[in-house]
């Protein structure tokens, strides 16, 4: 069995993109999925209340999320199907993990919360 036949959910990167901007003159706040990481193959899982330090504060992460050796970072959220119908569910990257098998880059843990 390899690592690749275990993701079995989908999921799509989007990138901070600044929109236009409000009657105050701050640029709303828009996400842009990032053409070659749409619809790429992943696997989520719950953990239980894993906290992590972004910035001074303390924020609990909710999932984990396992992808191929791709480029994602703490900025970027990932829009997840959960395999039915209308169930894409956007999450808040908190932490990117880089695992390597050795030699080189073989995969992406990243935990997530919600956005909300």
């Amino acid at each position: 069995m390899s690592y690749t036949s275990l993701l079995i959910n989908s999921a799509s990167v989007y990138r901070y993109t600044a929109g236009a901007a409000d009657g105050y003159g701050k640029p709303k706040e828009t996400w842009a999925v990032v053409p070659a990481l749409s619809d790429i193959a992943c696997r989520i899982m719950p953990v239980s209340g894993v906290e992590v330090k972004v910035g001074a504060e303390l924020v609990v992460a909710d999932y984990k999320l396992f992808l191929g050796d791709v480029t994602v970072t703490e900025q970027d959220r990932v829009n997840i199907y959960w395999g039915t119908v209308d169930a894409w569910v956007m999450y808040e990257i908190l932490l990117v993990m880089n695992r390597q098998d050795g030699i080189d880059s073989h995969h992406k843990e990243c935990l997530l919360r919600t956005a909300r």
